[in-house]
């Protein structure tokens, strides 16, 4: 398949929002390959007992997006930040049920070293995290958005630079200050109990 240029990926998009279920069709199969990548890095450290898979967390944000359909879409860059925040969602909202089931358990402490993938690990360190990046948003909402696209979403520095329309040196800088924070955060959550 000869993969679109993102200005077409943006017509589609546009399109698909004006109600034209025939640009979902076309865009689907340009835009799956890359959300399965990012949905297979997020859980690729997964433990076993893990329930969801990839074509289920990639199915979750599809049904998810058609919810969002009237998002007037900025362009390709805009698509996948969306993605990125919503498979956040989704893999906090699957921890936070299994957590509703399972109470307890010692919590860990996450490595971000192995970014930008997402370690889903036990659910506790996915709700750790996403605690930590609300914490984190809070003083700086761009170097949240920096750990969330590319932890997430699995996104490169280039495409994170284009996605918050800074420079990649910028992105760089603050994914170096954003880990750093984050390590000490969840540190200090895992000594205080979680």
């Amino acid at each position: 398949m000869t993969k679109l240029p993102e200005q077409d990926i943006t017509k589609l998009l546009q399109a698909w929002r004006r109600g034209d279920e025939g640009a979902l069709e076309r865009l689907t199969p340009q835009v799956y390959r890359e959300l399965h990548r990012a949905a297979k890095r997020c859980l690729r450290a997964e433990h076993d007992g893990q329930t969801l898979q990839t074509t289920a967390l990639i199915n979750e944000l599809y049904l998810r997006l058609t919810d969002l359909k009237e998002i007037d879409w900025q362009n390709r860059a805009h698509f996948f930040a969306l993605c990125a925040r919503q498979m956040r969602r989704i893999l906090t909202d699957q921890a936070r049920a299994r957590d509703a089931h399972k109470r307890g358990g010692g919590m860990q402490t996450i490595s971000l070293d192995d970014a930008p993938f997402v370690s889903a690990k036990p659910q506790a360190e996915v709700l750790q995290v996403d605690r930590a990046l609300n914490a984190l948003a809070k003083l700086d909402l761009r170097k949240s958005r920096v750990v969330e696209l590319r932890f997430f979403g699995g996104l490169s520095v280039d495409e994170t630079a284009e996605v918050l329309k800074v420079s990649p040196d910028t992105v760089v800088r603050d994914w170096k200050l954003a880990k750093a924070w984050l390590l000490r955060e969840l540190s200090q959550e895992s000594l205080n109990g979680g």
